[in-house]
């Protein structure tokens, strides 16, 4: 199995909210939580090592956020199992977006597994 094979065999599926009750959008603080469900649909077990961010906001200024694992864990899915966590997220602006990548392992094979860009937006922000 090479690691292209690996990191399209992992599923990552992402829900977001706005928080609007630790938001302030008169001091431009827009919170927002995302919850993301990361799938293992290989045949071995994968290890989620360490993340990277790049969160936008809508005036595109970038923010790069990294570090080892996810809300202090380094979670080992096994096949055909699910992994899922909470985090968040604060903006300057009413909309942004986040995007990156998972470094993970299965044995002695590293891969990435990549996130795909999602929106952040209040409610009513977008048409």
């Amino acid at each position: 199995m090479n690691t292209r094979e690996l990191s399209n065999n992992v599923d990552i599926q992402v829900r977001t909210a706005y928080l609007e009750e630790q938001s302030d959008p008169d001091a431009h603080r827009f919170v927002f939580s995302y919850h993301i469900t990361i799938r293992n649909n290989n045949s071995v077990a994968v290890k989620l090592l360490s993340r990277k961010w790049l969160i936008t906001d809508g005036n595109e200024n970038v923010q790069e956020v990294q570090g080892e694992g996810v809300v202090g864990e380094q979670p080992v899915i096994a096949p055909g199992s699910s992994y899922s966590y909470t985090s968040g997220t604060v903006l300057s602006t009413e909309v942004g977006s986040m995007q990156g990548y998972y470094n993970m392992t299965a044995g002695e094979l590293s891969f990435r597994a990549p996130i795909q860009a999602f929106t952040l937006a209040q409610p009513n922000a977008l048409h």
